[in-house]
């Protein structure tokens, strides 16, 4: 949007407002209405609807193609433009069966409902006329209903533009045109991925979240029998009174249901890219969630998660009260008798065996408030740095390589950097799955600016499919092509010699230590080509601005923070760090799990990355919470990895575990489990009887975002606030009240009633939040840390220097080490293994309810097509997979989204799950667990095949139709189309 502004007349009235916007929002913002249906602020214009007509330079336009500009003159109340303007919207009803006083989408939200009520239109001049197909229920989250659809093409343009996902088109040539699914008529087995995307933007109730139907208003849920015939007598009536009475009646009821429903804006509870929406609620029922434009990561983007797995919310097995073990069962307690067992319990341990023998996991999916609140307890109260988060398992490699290197643990910067960059690297991250909206993003600068991707992994995935050069490496390698993709680019004079001299330690010695990674090497390594390595290079050596991004395919190994280092090294050698389009960008799995270390859930650092052994930031802490520095640690506690190992020797008596999974989440789970059978006093706080609680002492109901306040920081580390969108289900309470009473019980009464008192407490202390503020965060603001007293954000890092005393970055030289674990002859197959779009960590959430679990319910395993003519094997075969520690049996997939003797299996279906089989090898840095380090072998069983272990509705078998644009020219061209305003012989199919 130009910062400009410009004076135009809009029926003969001055109105000023930004240059060059698209005149329906100028006029918004004038407090003017031009009546629209297709147009959406969202999305490209679509001049389908024919109803925005106004009169420009002498001609009828239609009014969404139209920008503001100094001077112009546009009339919309002439005869003839009114006259078009009332000819399109009775076209779209032509198409639109009206019966809104019982339509669920009735609620304020319906653009079709609302235009015409302010246009005043009469009668419904051209018969309505069914169309010959049914409603289509085969989504599980959403219909497409055919005969209420006006063919706008708002959900095409969303589904092809935005989301980029390129599944919905409509045949304007059809006889009868309609939404298509790949070109046919039933979304399931399509290649919809239920994003949402379509419902979202649909202007009326042809499109639909099956949760608002039939609970959403007053006169809704009424039987098909009786709501028929009312139908039938309504259209009578309307047409021997006209329609304005019965719309009177409508508009009325939209009002009676406001009051009902509650609009809250929440942040997403799954994956860390921190999608914002609204939340609307009747009751504790959830109608759905609705993505705004002013939402900072996703504007109207959700995922299926994001938009549709909100059905734990209500589920029966819910904990609403706490839980003590006694005789080895569960019985129900009071909060008091709880909270005082916990209490009493840990100042026991602490006393009797000192601080070191507890140990605290915070949660990566609560908040701010409560991440800095556990770290508290156990550094304030305990006195011990044993605390840790999830990130353990996933990021901290990631976060150590920046450190190492430019000395920020977060993304360079925005999503909108990533969409600038002329490259993007994708490095063992499946973005389109684990970080759709992200991906979406990616997409869609590709398709429509022209961004270059490249693409590294083992597995052929969609952003793979789609890269303008992928390169399938061998697992475990990608160290090496890194290293000799910044020594091809030193050797051929693409190093960005003067960023190197002036923002860049080290560089002699990085460079020196390149000696060994020839392309030679890196192909005999990596299983490369040189021919492919060198075209990488010259893609990434002719790049203006490059973007990396990665995840858990690189940090899951046993070398994953010197792989992170390379990757950091090599934007260092091409200059792309503190430019905008470039920079590191490691994806955060979890919806704060970039939060709970920020807030202090670390071993080795206090809230904001500061040295729990460095004296001067000890007596500064100490200082803030009131208490001599003598009674805060100087020591380096055990992170995740180390408690569990020390639970089995009994150097860690306790553990307090807050929303963790780490029963199943923690590798070689014989191992976790011996573990925390053998702690003396175990509390577990979360949503569910998790596999973890099931080995608790105490188990703490907590509760979802939705059910109390507080703030997240996503992937791009900007900050969020979210709201209270329903109470506290049965008498569970908010994790940061739990953990408020708990201190009071161990003898610190904090006093906090609210989260943003906590949050105050923080900022008020760690310097990267000084400016952070309920206040500054207030709606849809948000801020980026650091972030300076004055409440300035920093979305770009390193633009005035790097994180380290001289301000300088540091080339880090390393060593190629193979991996821990890799095949061999009696081993022979490597299992990759990571997340699936439908489903989320270990299912506690996404899987309730039954409808994410039905696009893929069971477990399977996917082997190429080469090694199943190997072995002998057809889809559904089930076998054996064997490691060195344990095995698993599941049927196969048989797909070329693998090759060779790499395979892939989900991390999520399946308990005790994957860890049955992965081991204690991990990277010695960071004591992150080679997850991805998984020599297996195969044995097929004689069992009967599965019949679908991947059942045909999935989307993953769903071919794409890539369009650029809704293509309503094929509409014009239709000899049976009559522009507008003369009337239409055929309106139902336009």
């Amino acid at each position: 949007m130009s910062e400009s502004l410009c004076t135009l007349f809009y029926d003969g009235r001055p109105v000023t407002g930004p240059a060059n916007v698209p005149l329906i929002d100028f006029l918004t913002a004038g407090g003017l209405t031009l009546p629209h249906v297709c147009y959406h602020p969202s999305l490209e214009p679509m001049q389908t609807c024919d109803v925005c007509w106004v009169e420009y330079l002498g001609e009828l336009v239609r009014g969404c193609t139209l920008k503001s500009a100094e001077g112009m003159e546009i009339t919309s109340r002439t005869e003839k433009a009114q006259a078009a303007q009332h000819e399109g919207m009775d076209r779209l009803l032509a198409k639109h069966e009206l019966y809104c006083t019982v339509c669920e989408h009735n609620t304020g939200d319906c653009t079709l409902h609302n235009t015409m009520a302010d246009m005043h239109i009469p009668i419904q001049r051209y018969e309505y006329q069914r169309k010959p197909y049914v409603k289509d229920h085969s989504n599980p989250f959403y219909t497409y209903d055919p005969d209420q659809c006006i063919l706008c093409g708002r959900c095409v343009e969303a589904c092809q533009n935005v989301e980029v996902n390129e599944t919905l088109s409509i045949d304007y040539t059809m006889a009868h045109p309609r939404v298509l699914w790949d070109g046919g008529e039933t979304i399931a087995g399509s290649s919809c991925v239920s994003c949402g995307h379509c419902v979202t933007v649909c202007p009326c109730n042809a499109l639909l979240e099956k949760t608002m139907q039939p609970d959403a208003g007053p006169f809704t849920n009424i039987k098909q029998t009786l709501k028929r015939p009312m139908i039938d007598l309504v259209k009578a009536i309307e047409n021997s009174t006209g329609a304005e009475i019965i719309t009177g009646i409508s508009v009325m009821d939209m009002h009676w249901r406001q009051p009902e429903i509650k609009r809250t804006k929440t942040v997403c509870t799954y994956c860390g890219v921190g999608c914002s929406f609204e939340m609307w609620t009747r009751d504790r029922h959830v109608l759905k969630v609705q993505p705004v434009a002013d939402a900072p990561a996703n504007g109207i983007s959700t995922c299926v998660k994001g938009k549709f797995a909100w059905d734990f919310l209500n589920d029966k097995e819910r904990l609403t009260t706490p839980l003590i073990r006694e005789n080895d069962r569960f019985r129900k307690a009071s909060w008091d008798e709880a909270l005082e067992l916990v209490a009493r319990r840990l100042l026991q341990i602490r006393d009797q065996h000192g601080p070191q023998s507890i140990g605290f996991i915070g949660s990566s999916k609560a908040s701010n408030e409560e991440a800095y609140l556990t770290q508290k307890i156990a550094r304030l109260i305990i006195g011990t740095n044993s605390v840790d988060n999830s990130s353990r398992y996933c990021q901290n490699p990631a976060t150590k390589g920046l450190f190492r290197t430019v000395g920020y643990g977060g993304d360079a910067g925005t999503i909108d950097d990533l969409q600038k960059a002329e490259l993007v690297i994708i490095v063992g991250s499946n973005t389109a799955e684990n970080h759709p909206v992200i991906a979406s993003r990616l997409k869609a600068a590709k398709k429509h600016h022209g961004q270059k991707l490249l693409v590294v992994d083992p597995r052929r995935h969609e952003m793979a499919e789609r890269a303008d050069l992928y390169l399938r490496i061998r697992p475990s390698t990608d160290m090496v092509w890194a290293s000799a993709m910044s020594r091809y680019l030193f050797d051929n004079g693409y190093a960005d010699k003067a960023f190197l001299a002036n923002h860049v330690n080290q560089v002699d010695e990085y460079r020196q230590s390149l000696a060994p990674f020839s392309l030679e090497f890196a192909a005999k390594t990596t299983g490369l080509s040189v021919e492919e390595l060198t075209a990488a290079a010259e893609l990434i050596g002719n790049a203006g601005s490059v973007c990396i991004v990665w995840a858990m395919g690189i940090t899951q190994h046993s070398h994953g923070a010197d792989t992170s280092t390379a990757l950091s090294n090599l934007l260092l050698v091409t200059g792309n760090y503190g430019r905008p389009g470039t920079g590191g960008y490691p994806m955060r799995g979890h919806n704060n799990v970039q939060g709970a270390s920020d807030f202090g859930c670390l071993k080795n650092y206090y809230p904001g990355y500061e040295s729990v052994s460095d004296e001067s930031v000890r007596a500064k802490w100490a200082n803030a919470w009131g208490v001599e520095p003598e009674r805060l640690s100087l020591e380096v506690g055990s992170d995740n990895f180390e408690m569990v190992e020390h639970a089995r020797t009994r150097q860690i008596r306790a553990m307090y575990v807050i929303g963790e999974e780490t029963a199943f989440s923690d590798a070689d789970t014989t191992n976790v489990h011996e573990g925390f059978t053998d702690l003396d006093f175990l509390v577990v706080q979360d949503l569910f009887l998790s596999r973890t609680a099931q080995f608790a002492d105490v188990v703490l109901p907590g509760c979802p975002s939705v059910e109390k306040e507080g703030t997240f920081v996503n992937t791009e580390r900007r900050i969020q606030r979210f709201y209270e969108a329903m109470a506290p289900l049965g008498d569970s309470r908010p994790d940061w009240r739990i953990l408020t009473d708990l201190a009071a019980r161990m003898g610190h009464d904090w006093g906090y009633t609210h989260p943003s008192q906590i949050m105050a407490e923080a900022a008020s202390i760690a310097t990267i939040f000084a400016g952070v503020s309920y206040e500054r965060l207030e709606g849809w603001n948000s801020q980026l840390w650091p972030v300076k007293p004055d409440g300035e954000s920093t979305p770009l890092l390193y633009t005035d220097g790097f994180t380290f005393p001289d301000g300088r970055a540091v080339l880090y030289p390393l060593e190629w080490q193979p991996p821990a674990e890799a095949p061999d002859e009696e081993y022979d197959l490597a299992l990759n293994n990571g997340r699936m779009l439908e489903h989320f960590q270990s299912t506690n959430q996404s899987g309730r309810g039954g409808r994410t679990m039905s696009l893929s319910p069971d477990w399977f395993v996917e082997i190429s097509p080469q090694l199943a003519a190997e072995r002998d094997l057809a889809e559904g075969d089930w076998v054996k997979l064997t490691s060195r520690r344990g095995s698993l049996e599941v049927p196969v997939v048989v797909t070329d989204r693998v090759a060779g003797g790499s395979l892939f299996i989900s991390i999520h279906q399946g308990k005790p799950g994957i860890n049955l089989l992965t081991g204690e090898h991990h990277d010695p840095v960071v004591n992150t667990p080679a997850y991805k380090e998984l020599a297996v072998k195969l044995e097929k069983l004689s069992r009967e095949p599965h019949p679908s272990p991947l059942p045909r509705h999935n989307f993953r078998y769903g071919k794409r139709t890539p369009i650029t644009h809704v293509p309503v020219e094929a509409k014009w061209q239709r000899d049976d189309y009559t522009p507008p305003p003369a009337q239409e012989p055929h309106p139902e199919k336009f």
